[in-house]
């Protein structure tokens, strides 16, 4: 693992309080094999898994701090593995609006900043043949991708019950020393700074274009996103629901709208999300806007720590055709990666560095409530296998990624794909709303209207709470 942490990193360290603890986690659903009881397979696998007391980096590390500030990662010489993984039996795991709301207590806790910044939490009942496994790691030891990538190294292929190790007990290939860097790469890095430089001051200048109104064709103004009962400030409490999505039906569809997937989905979140905000008597004037992270990472790269980058994008309004919304989106969606391809990463990277560290700060501050949101939304796609895997003789049926809140709150929906299915997690802050399982319902009808209304043009959205400014016709208007 890296030595040094990037400003990023320590941002999710400074930032982190009671109210908004900064770990990503997933729940893990898995089946036990044939003729298991839960009482036994589930408790003899929890003392096998708690038996490796000695992890890699960054599993076997602590924050370093100096008056606070973080410093780097510092090796503990023993792990409390009566903390680190833990057992939790319940009345019935396979009621998932329960599981739901057991590990939303769960994830609403903050990992304990003196010891390493990771558990696991395996959960289980008397009578089921299916367990869960809920695991959290703190942002600073990596990003999405990262984190999935560790945690799908401690599965196989094939069923076996054979030894094996957790993800914490890994062994890791370490880096290879840099050569030193000769004086024409120096005067190439120079340069290419200058020209990052450049890119970002033409990124704030289109920004502000775009503010007096110029030019509108662009990125999204940071901090005009709408407020709702999910923004503000961040709050003590979480509401998580997980659900699923037939991945092939996304693609598919994707194929026949000129889209990408990541537009369908965007699409059916926009459109639930409206509905749910409609429920506690939300009018929408303007869009939704929604963060979207883009990984910064070259083809291959596995690097630890934080690499991504992100931008808001607007959503759809005033449509009530779902394929019409579902247009509008692409539209906005390619002006923002039209902009990110026309900068230099590191130009795009500072400028979303710049106005998350804005967003941070306000909520450092407490003043997220003050302020407009970057965004409503915060949606990620993280790749994951596509056959099924293992843990030892325990078939993985879903992982469904829970992420942490984001400064100024709304909804993060984040989703792996897992041999054919968009495994879906979502959370927020319960301070105004208690459930987010009419959300995972609304994103289902609303994905299935999407698919129906490119056949059927009569099929509408009911009201969904916009307003749209009446613009006079025209005289030469069919209507």
């Amino acid at each position: 693992m890296a030595k040094t942490l990037s400003f990023l990193d320590k941002s999710f360290w400074i930032t982190e309080s009671d109210e908004n603890p900064k770990h990503v986690a997933c729940l893990q659903i898995l089946a036990m094999p044939k003729g298991a009881k839960s009482t036994e397979y589930v408790p003899n696998l929890f003392q096998e898994i708690r038996s490796f007391a000695r992890a890699t980096s960054p599993f076997n590390c602590a924050v370093k701090t100096v008056l606070g500030y973080p410093v780097g990662f510092s090796p503990v010489k023993k792990l409390n593995m009566d903390y680190h993984v833990q057992i939790h039996r319940v009345a019935d795991v396979t009621n998932r609006e329960a599981l739901d709301g057991f590990v939303a207590r769960l994830h609403a806790s903050r990992l304990d900043p003196d010891k390493p910044l990771w558990q696991y939490h395996f959960i289980f009942d008397e009578n089921s043949d299916t367990f869960a496994i809920y695991a959290r790691v703190h942002h600073m030891y990596g990003d999405g991708a990262t984190l999935v990538r560790w945690f799908q190294s401690g599965y196989v292929s094939h069923s076996h019950d054979t030894h094996f190790t957790p993800v914490w007990a890994v062994k890791r290939l370490r880096h290879r020393r840099r050569d030193p860097v000769s004086f024409y790469k120096r005067l190439e890095n120079v340069g290419y700074g200058l020209k990052t430089v450049f890119d970002l001051f033409v990124i704030f200048l289109r920004i502000f274009m775009k503010i007096i109104r110029i030019n509108s064709h662009y990125m999204p103004v940071p901090f005009t996103g709408t407020k709702t009962v999910l923004t503000g400030q961040v709050k003590a409490g979480r509401a998580v629901a997980t659900m699923d999505l037939d991945f092939t039906r996304v693609k598919a569809l994707a194929r026949r709208t000129r889209s990408t997937a990541n537009e369908v989905l965007l699409c059916a979140f926009d459109i639930g999300v409206h509905k749910l905000l409609q429920d506690h008597g939300q009018v929408f004037k303007k869009a939704l806007f929604t963060n979207m992270p883009i990984n910064l990472r070259k083809p291959g790269e596995k690097t630890t720590g934080n690499k991504i980058a992100i931008v808001p994008v607007q959503l759809a309004h005033g449509e009530t055709d779902p394929y019409l919304r579902l247009r509008q989106i692409v539209v906005n969606h390619r002006i923002v990666k039209h902009a990110a391809q026309h900068a230099r990463p590191a130009a795009f990277s500072g400028y979303t560095i710049a106005i998350q560290s804005l967003a941070l700060v306000f909520e450092w501050l407490k003043l997220s409530s003050v302020v407009k949101p970057i965004a409503n939304i915060l949606i990620s796609n993280v790749p994951g296998p596509k056959d099924r895997r293992y843990l030892k003789d325990a078939e993985l049926i879903g992982c469904y990624p829970i992420s942490t809140m984001t400064p100024g709150g709304g909804v993060n929906i984040t989703l792996m794909t897992y041999a054919g299915v968009a495994n879906v997690g979502l959370v927020c802050c319960n301070k105004n709303i208690e459930s987010l399982q009419p959300l995972a319902r609304y994103v289902s009808e609303a994905f299935d209207m999407l698919e129906a209304s490119v056949d059927d043009p009569r099929l509408n959205i009911e009201d969904i709470g916009e307003q749209v400014d009446v613009v006079p016709v025209s005289i030469v208007s069919d209507h």
